[in-house]
């Protein structure tokens, strides 16, 4: 490797992008390619960046599997920055496995750490789990085991286990700190923020209180019967019982909990459970059968009695209270995702909920129209936003350079 591509690979470890196109920005030789690539994707040019590293995979010769093995793995941080969930899983795999055969540990670990994120960002906690298990932060470079701190980070946040949270934090911003890359430490403080934020809402008593993600994690480990919003089950005393399936048993559950601990009308549950504006005799009829399947579903955890004009809830310990999630609607959800600030397509939008691209399509236009989210051009390159808020980042940290040694 000459000079000046050696230069060049040490500027983008020390994340100086800046300084590594200096160096390479006049040369078309593959790793020239390759770190023009890398850089262009740290200052945010994904579009360029994408085409520049595949150029530079297909320029590398047969006997240089290892350095088109890291331009994949380039291309698949960029395609994950991108929210490209359609990028094939498999040619990841294949180019980490090349880059093990080659013993380039880093570069594998690194692959592996875009395969857990990857997983972390559709919501598959336990393949993500069981994926990382596989990497061995002792052996990585600060700013890899920085990035390896944020996934571990990441999974306890939604696994709602804040200590374990707080403490890969804080190795995070510990190994940014000894990588002397200023983005990194950024991208460590922004996540950090996650925990200090409103996570949910608690209604109970009548009244109404934001809830960060510590005192969620304590609530549901409390005696307390929580009518639980956000996963649609009602857990309590170590037990849980999922209503996600069964969406009119959790809106009578619900409407209980909130009026907890005085009773509900009929003519309210019916308007909430059935969505109808005047209850009649097949409404009342179909709401005592809810009611006693209702019964059934939380016989364990809590009585479901009847008064004078409707029904309230008696849990078998504790008080009761509900967690709403801190943003409730149609397309809430839709929301949600768009809320890290990053360009979403529509279809890896569906992906990510498990749902069909045309269902969000519709959410988005209804979004559009009213001023919530916003897209950027056309076709198969049209990207949706929102204004962005504290959560988990996704910035770009490409590990090291991607020619041969």
């Amino acid at each position: 490797m000459d000079s000046l591509i050696t230069a060049a690979a040490r500027a983008l470890a020390t994340g100086d992008p800046l300084g590594a196109l200096k160096r390479v920005a006049l040369r078309d030789d593959p790793p020239a390619l390759a770190l023009r690539g890398i850089a262009l994707a740290q200052l945010g040019d994904l579009a360029r960046a994408k085409t520049l590293l595949k150029n530079a995979a297909r320029a590398f010769g047969p006997k240089e599997a290892m350095a088109r093995a890291r331009c994949v793995v380039a291309e698949a941080e960029i395609a994950l920055v991108a929210r490209d969930l359609s990028w094939p899983a498999k040619a990841l795999d294949t180019a980490r496995a090349t880059l093990e055969m080659h013993r380039d540990w880093i570069n594998a670990a690194h692959a592996r750490n875009l395969e857990v994120r990857r997983l972390l960002l559709v919501g598959r906690l336990d393949e993500a789990e069981r994926a990382l298990a596989h990497v061995d932060p002792t052996l990585l470079p600060p700013a890899s085991r920085a990035a390896y701190e944020l996934v571990v980070a990441g999974i306890a946040i939604r696994r709602l286990q804040t200590k374990a949270a707080r403490s890969a934090l804080a190795r995070a911003e510990q190994a940014a700190r000894q990588a002397n890359i200023p983005a990194l430490s950024a991208e460590v403080e922004s996540a950090s923020l996650v925990l200090d934020t409103p996570a949910a809402r608690l209604i109970a008593g009548g009244g109404e209180r934001s809830l960060p993600l510590e005192e969620v994690e304590a609530l549901l480990a409390s005696q307390a019967l929580v009518v639980d919003a956000c996963r649609h089950v009602v857990r309590g005393g170590g037990l849980v019982v999922s209503l996600a399936t069964r969406p009119v048993l959790f809106a009578l559950a619900r409407a209980l909990g909130e009026a907890w601990p005085g009773d509900v009308p009929r003519g309210t549950l019916v308007a909430r459970a059935f969505r109808a504006k005047h209850a009649d005799e097949s409404h009342r009829a179909r709401l005592r059968v809810e009611i006693g399947r209702l019964r059934a579903e939380l016989g364990k955890l809590a009585e479901v009695r009847a008064t004078k004009r409707g029904f309230a809830l008696a849990p078998r310990a504790g008080e009761v209270v509900v967690l709403a999630p801190p943003l409730e609607g149609q397309h809430a959800a839709v929301l949600a995702f768009l809320a890290d600030g990053e360009a979403w397509s529509s279809s890896a939008l569906a992906i990510a909920l498990g749902t069909s691209p045309r269902t969000v399509q519709r959410a988005l236009e209804t979004l559009s129209a009213a001023a919530k989210v916003q897209s950027f051009g056309r076709g198969r390159a049209r990207r949706w936003m929102s204004p962005p808020v504290p959560a988990f980042p996704t910035t770009l940290l490409l590990p090291g350079p991607l020619p041969g040694d």
